[in-house]
């Protein structure tokens, strides 16, 4: 099957890998409909965080179910699906407790074990513990952009906020405008938010807030939108602070923004990141986040999103295919798009 492989810092490129097979019982075999480049991704691409060259990559994915294992008792054949972008069992006791991206017998895609999301088939460990069977058929692209949104970043987007405490009437406040900066933007609304404040310095990517719920625009960065928020905000800061970049600076506006007492939402992706500990400790401001459980969001996300009530797949501004994956990765790299969704195959 042709699949996406990592070839090294600034190397994405289309090569062939072996059609997956069933190994365990419990496994699925989904062929891909949609895929995409996540803005993590970009951390191998860049050289920023280590990963071997010469396997899979990719982690976000929807299609139909190939094949199933024989102990596979809730997903089968022909079934429409949702990966979230982690793989677990459901009843590990972290998994019980909600926190299935921190299953004791889970993982990642794209490990070479595991395939990659961006590929053309994907074999799905503890099939009835990770995927989401979709009941609806005949589906529009919109929908399956918006579904394809629900493997990651409009769930991690969510856990933003969920972790934050957003709640009816908040004056609430994103660092960072990528996919899931503005997915977080979606979830404070849907949540009631009655004021969200968007941290964005890109007029596409300003605009697309706005549509998505975003009444105020900051595009100062570091101390000077920290100043900004504050004056927005009669100089309390947020109610509720969410961090989606994953950067020392991010994390420091992150907290240098919220009330006493607030809480940072936090799901970037860390990368030389210090808690600002005298914030914490002085202004009594929390900090909760991590890997967003996408297999516990999913399910509650998913009504909204085929009835349109929320519309994450507008997230995807650039769309291509596998044989051209080198041009996605390079076009978000660049920031000339928020993220890039590759047509794999027909329903």
């Amino acid at each position: 099957m042709k699949a996406a492989i990592f070839g090294g810092k600034g190397i994405v490129n289309i090569g062939e890998r072996p059609d997956p097979v069933i190994r365990e019982s419990t496994d699925a075999i989904v062929r891909v409909v949609r895929s995409c480049v996540c803005g993590s991704d970009l951390w191998y691409y860049r050289g920023l965080s280590p990963r071997t060259a010469g396997g899979p990559i990719g982690h976000e994915f929807i299609g139909i179910v190939d094949k199933v294992g024989k102990d596979v008792k809730n997903i089968a054949d022909g079934d429409f699906v949702i990966s979230p972008f982690t793989y677990n069992d459901g009843t590990c006791i972290n998994c019980k407790k909600g926190w299935q991206a921190n299953c004791i017998h889970g993982g990642v895609y794209g490990t070479g074990y595991v395939d990659g999301g961006q590929g053309e088939m994907v074999r799905v460990p503890l099939a009835d513990g990770t995927l989401v069977r979709v009941k609806q058929t005949g589906f529009s692209e919109e929908k399956l952009r918006s579904m394809l949104a629900l493997s990651d970043v409009m769930c991690t987007g969510h856990h933003a906020a969920v972790s934050a405490g957003v709640k009816e009437g908040d004056t609430v406040a994103v660092v960072g405008d990528g996919a899931v900066g503005l997915c977080a933007v979606i979830a404070s609304k849907r949540l009631g938010a009655k004021r969200i404040i968007s941290i964005s310095r890109n007029p596409s990517r300003q605009k697309l807030a706005r549509e998505f719920g975003a009444t105020d625009i900051v595009p100062e960065r570091g101390d000077a939108a920290i100043q900004k928020v504050l004056e927005l905000t009669d100089g309390f800061g947020a109610d509720a602070a969410m961090e989606c970049v994953g950067t020392g600076e991010s994390m420091n506006t992150a907290f240098g923004i919220a009330r006493v007492g607030a809480v940072v939402g936090a799901v970037g992706v860390p990368h030389e990141v210090r808690v600002p500990i005298e914030t914490a400790i002085f202004r009594n401001v929390g900090l909760r986040g991590g890997i967003a459980p996408a297999r516990k969001y999913i399910p509650e996300l998913l009504d909204d999103a085929l009835s349109g009530r929320i519309n994450p797949g507008r997230v995807f501004d650039m769309q291509t295919d596998l044989e051209h994956i080198a041009d996605a990765y390079k076009a978000m790299d660049e920031r000339r798009a928020v993220k890039a969704i590759l047509n794999i195959s027909d329903i």
